[in-house]
């Protein structure tokens, strides 16, 4: 099953997952028609070099046209099963509550089989009315898999470092995508312009990249109206240009739609025929941003946008150049902008132009959410992320990576210059990022799906003997360019998994150190310090157990405040986390010592903090908590590890969950509890003191933290921890100001931990 956003109305309130049968049917309509700027604009572009880069090498033409249509038989084929039958119809139908990528994937396969890497994962968690594990009949094949990953904790990393190369990969599309598309449309004025120097058309394709980036703070939703009308005529133009030259130059074209042609191809040409399926690939080239850029639309949108106007369009422009070529081998390497009749040249070459520079589009955005999803999972340094619209929620910019995207793109434009070079490189990326997708979905199929080992293993090798083959001829090309994508790839691989080998180890010193019970409890009510009027809140990753800054904090400063509260932030392997169900509140040893543990969850693809009142909403928490004790059974108990009793009941709270009704000051959290006074309730004394600390003010305690490596550390931690973790964490956004913290209430306490 798929729950896929649906309506502009519901997304506005913070309703992101409705059901289809809720969606209006302009909503639906109208997200295709954006998605047609977003989603499609690098896919529609493959036609720009997907023969010039075919025909690169020393694949030659000959009088018969069986390269020709050998070619446009894999083309053909290779487009219909890969884009239509594997990404439209199968795999677009295992998004995470409407999010689509290589992590939402993983992340599916997480909340079913416990292979999460994320640490404070609890079982209250699995109640959250996103995490959507049905309880169905447990096969043997998912039982065995299952099985297979939980006891063998190497194969879970190893699961993790193989989602990590896919989702590199996939930002490496962000990189090539602008680079080819742009300056592969630039180029087609040398045929007009024939005296036009190398160097201006980079430049000026330069000029559109710096262009295409510095808007993308406008957001999507923005873009997406300006873009769809570029994509629309382009598609449109291509498919009345293909019609053209199949009518004018060979109308048996359809012919080479036959498999046979594809064996005809390889068998004639050997090597060289196995060699050109590098450019082939190119086809497809934008299938795997079309699924991750799915948070962005909805399944259905996206669906019905590819299936009735972007596969027939390509389809029929891709028929129409292979028959130009059947009569012009000569113009084999600017075949498609020669296939353009004269009389519409320019017309044609404008809107490719500006159709190139919408095809960026698609692989900018696709990297914007997958970062977005790799902070939010620990595999990421924290970055700016903004949402840019009230009423898609998917859609973010992300400023840091949005200039070094635009910074590795003018690299590779003006280093390699030679769009037959970028294709080498492009497809590489490409191949890898489809190979991880299928192998990902085999095992949802199996693990989720509840499907019978045949099905998925007749998936696996339908799709994946496919892209092997391309991934091995793309392979061959590493010299001639395919190096650059591994390049980047390990890069950022490097700091991925660097970035969550620091956190998972922080998370376990934190654990090793927690204040023991024992000894708060054996302080009394005052905690052996003075206590001031106030809240003090202090954050920890840890949704058990006293805090070790907290240790460290009283050590040196023996005073704190009326009220303690332990914040945990943590993420949960859901997309979003609805208002209502986003904070647990629960009471740490008993009632006079007024300590309390707040548990803040979020998902995936949410902004901690983001328009969200938090000083507020947590008051109001508190106070709903206190006055509702004692009448309520306890959802669940918890104990540290050492088994002393730490009182934490655990309250879900409900308050107004759209933005207009936030609680915005401390009068208007006494007015949600007026009802009480008016029927001659009062508020009970602990609520009272909560309210009268919350008018002395509000102190933020966090651990500014410096990671060294133990001495006895093998060489490998040493380097990770005090070289690479530590310059990432002194160059990414703090924890203050992912939390959107008051410096003015601002506390830090200063920590070595080793590892």
């Amino acid at each position: 099953m798929f729950h896929p956003r649906t309506s502009v109305e519901s997304l506005e309130y913070g309703l992101p997952n409705q059901k289809l049968n809720r969606a209006s049917c302009s909503a639906v309509l109208s997200l295709a028609y954006q998605s047609l700027g977003v989603v499609y604009g690098d896919l529609s572009t493959s036609p720009l070099y997907v023969y010039k880069t075919t025909f690169s090498g020393k694949l030659s033409l000959h009088e018969d046209d069986e390269e020709i249509y050998g070619v446009l038989s894999f083309i053909f084929w290779t487009f219909t099963l890969i884009a239509l039958l594997k990404y439209v119809f199968i795999v677009m139908s295992a998004d995470d509550n409407g999010e689509g990528g290589t992590f939402a994937l993983y992340s599916l396969l997480c909340r079913h089989a416990k292979l999460s890497m994320l640490p404070n994962q609890q079982e209250i968690d699995e109640k959250l009315s996103e995490y959507g594990v049905e309880k169905t009949a447990e096969t043997w094949q998912s039982f065995g898999l299952k099985s297979f990953f939980e006891k063998h904790s190497k194969f879970r990393k190893g699961l993790l470092i193989f989602v990590l190369l896919g989702t590199c990969m996939t930002i490496g599309d962000g990189v090539f995508t602008p680079a080819i598309s742009v300056l592969s449309a630039v180029s087609g004025v040398r045929i007009k312009v024939t005296g036009l120097h190398e160097n201006y058309v980079v430049a000026i394709s330069c000029v559109l990249l710096v262009g295409l980036f510095s808007i993308q703070h406008h957001g999507t939703h923005r873009v997406a109206f300006l873009f769809a009308p570029i994509v629309t005529a382009w598609l449109l133009s291509i498919a009345g240009i293909g019609i053209y030259n199949i009518v004018q130059w060979n109308p048996q074209i359809f012919y080479a739609l036959s498999p046979i042609y594809m064996v005809k191809l390889l068998k004639r040409t050997g090597r060289e025929g196995w060699l050109s399926l590098g450019g082939v690939v190119l086809s497809i080239t934008g299938v795997e941003t079309m699924f991750a850029d799915l948070g962005h639309f909805s399944t259905l949108s996206v669906k019905i946008a590819f299936t009735f106007l972007v596969y027939p369009c390509l389809v029929l422009a891709y028929l129409g150049e292979a028959a130009f070529l059947s009569r012009h081998h000569e113009d084999i390497q600017s075949s498609f902008y020669k296939a353009i009749p004269e009389a519409v040249f320019w017309p044609v070459f404008i809107v490719a132009t500006f159709a190139a520079v919408v095809g960026s589009q698609a692989a900018i955005s696709a990297t914007f959410s997958i970062i977005s999803q790799c902070c939010a999972l620990n595999c990421f340094p924290h970055v700016k992320i903004v949402h840019t619209s009230r009423k898609i929620y998917g859609q973010v910019y992300i400023p840091e990576v949005n200039w070094i995207l635009l910074s590795l793109c003018l690299a590779v434009t003006i280093g390699l210059r030679d769009t037959n070079m970028m294709g080498h490189a492009y497809g590489l990326a490409v191949t890898t990022v489809m190979f991880v997708t299928t192998c990902l979905m085999t095992m949802v199929m199996i693990i989720v799906w509840k499907q019978q080992i045949v099905t998925a293993a007749a998936f696996l090798v339908l799709f994946g003997s496919i892209e092997l083959l391309y991934l091995s001829a793309a392979l061959f090309k590493v010299p001639e360019g395919g190096w650059i994508p591994l390049l980047l790839s390990l890069t950022f691989m490097l700091v991925m998994f660097v970035w969550n080998y620091g956190k998972l180890k922080k998370h376990e010193f934190d654990l090793e150190n927690k204040v023991s019970m024992n000894r708060i409890l054996s302080l009394g009510p005052s905690l052996g310090m003075v206590r001031v009027p106030g809240i003090g809140l202090v954050y920890t990753n840890l949704v058990t157990g006293i805090p070790a800054i907290f240790g460290h904090f009283v050590t040196n400063l023996p005073a704190f405040h009326q009220v303690l509260v332990f914040v945990c932030v943590k993420t949960v392997q859901v997309p979003h986390v609805k208002p209502e169900e986003r904070v647990l509140v629960g009471r740490v040893g008993p009632r006079e010592y007024h300590m309390f543990r707040c548990v803040v969850r979020y998902g995936y693809k949410d902004v901690p903090h983001e328009n969200y009142n938090f000083e507020n909403r947590l008051v109001s928490a508190l106070v709903e908590y206190v006055e509702s004790e004692g009448k309520e059974k306890d959802e669940f108990s918890d104990t540290d590890s050492e088994n002393v009793e730490e009182i934490v009941k655990e309250h879900t709270f409900t308050l107004p969950d759209r933005e207009e009704k936030l609680v915005q000051s401390l009068k208007e959290i006494e007015e949600m509890f007026s009802g009480r006074l008016e029927t001659g309730l009062s508020l009970n004394d602990e609520s009272d003191q909560i309210l009268k600390a919350r008018e002395s003010g509000i102190a933020y305690i966090l651990g500014h933290s410096y990671a060294k490596a133990k001495k006895s550390s093998n060489v490998f931690s040493k380097v990770a921890i005090d070289v690479v973790y530590s310059f990432l964490s002194r160059n990414c956004r703090g924890t203050d100001v992912i939390l959107n913290v008051p410096h003015t209430s601002l506390l830090e306490v200063g920590m070595i931990y080793y590892v």
